[in-house]
């Protein structure tokens, strides 16, 4: 195994406020950013996913981020536009009266404040590292906020239930409109029943795993956060994410799965059993990351996308997700990227 001075990026870290290295382009951020926020329009998405309109995620983190920098001496006026931005998404009062969506705001303060708390305290941790404990302590105190609070966790699962439930009748409706303006042309391609009832088992499935699909939506916008700023401000937080070819953690993270597959497969332990389906779906996506990191580093540039699509339109995709995790599991202890590089 690696040890954990050796896990996250390879860059070092300096301490916040020192001088912000020559970042890599514009144009991946773009299309991530794109995807992260287009994405979850798409029918299937907006049935599984926890936060739709993930806008509400990136700009508090984004806000975080330039708070730290203009504290270590960066500048006001992007601090400013992004605290300003973050208080009229928090403000803003949706069109009809919605629990959900003051929940997930509330969720995007928490992550945000964490973030921002933990990136001022911890100034030479790698990103990832911070980023992980900023959910901790978000979701901590969420759940203590639930516990005490006037909205407890039978409420919050009926918001959900009934946000997913909003979702789906929005999608019907908008796919019942498209197939009575097509004249019919559709009527073979796309089947109502069979889409609600798809679209009804991706929003079971989401309800089951929320906690875990809300972190790893988490973990996503505060990476995309920190890649923006990185290249709107002048003063660095740390150093830039490593390429995806090199992602990679701490190996001891490998007992949130081990423990996830304990709970789920024994007797005893039944009643815990959602707690260990969402350890095994975060640890698990985790770790397919990381195997996916390791198959990026063995082929040549660009044959990463290449073979990603190959496989999506061969219908592979659970091999390679299966395969991605094995790579990853592997990793922590073969190391795979320590290796000399195949040359054929």
């Amino acid at each position: 195994m690696t040890t954990p001075a050796q896990a996250g990026p390879t860059t070092s870290e300096p301490p916040t406020g020192g001088r912000r290295p020559a970042e890599r382009g514009w144009f991946r951020l773009l299309v991530a950013l794109a995807a992260f926020l287009l994405l979850p329009a798409v029918p299937q998405f907006k049935a599984l996913l926890p936060v739709q309109h993930t806008m509400i995620l990136l700009v508090p983190a984004l806000a975080a981020c330039s708070l730290v920098g203009w504290w270590a001496g960066g500048r006001l006026l992007l601090a400013a536009l992004w605290v300003g931005l973050a208080v009229w998404i928090a403000a803003r009062a949706p069109e009809a009266p919605n629990v959900y969506y003051n929940l997930a705001r509330g969720w995007s303060l928490l992550l945000g404040g964490a973030f921002g708390l933990v990136c001022l305290f911890g100034a030479r941790r790698p990103f990832f590292p911070r980023a992980l404990t900023a959910l901790t302590v978000a979701f901590a105190l969420g759940f203590g906020i639930s516990g005490f609070g006037r909205v407890g966790g039978a409420q919050i699962r009926e918001a959900i239930s009934s946000e997913f439930g909003r979702r789906n009748e929005e999608s019907m409706r908008s796919m019942r409109e498209i197939l009575t303006t097509s004249s019919g042309q559709w009527e073979n391609v796309l089947t109502p029943v069979e889409m609600e009832e798809q679209l009804q088992t991706l929003s079971n499935a989401g309800l089951q795993v929320f906690p875990a699909l809300l972190a790893l939506e988490s973990l996503a916008a505060l990476a995309l956060a920190w890649a923006a700023y990185h290249r709107l401000g002048r003063t660095r937080l740390g150093a830039p994410l490593a390429p995806f070819k090199e992602f990679r953690f701490n190996d001891q993270l490998v007992w949130g799965l081990i423990v996830g597959l304990t709970i789920l497969f024994l007797p005893t332990l039944a009643s815990f059993r959602g707690v260990g389906g969402n350890l095994l779906v975060f640890f698990g996506a985790l770790y397919a990351l990381r195997g996916l990191g390791v198959l990026a580093w063995f082929l040549a540039p660009g044959a990463l996308a290449t073979a990603l699509a190959v496989g999506a339109a061969m219908l592979l995709w659970p091999i390679l997700l299966v395969a991605a995790l094995g790579l990853g599991l592997g990793d922590t202890w073969a190391d795979w990227r320590r290796r000399p590089r195949p040359t054929t």
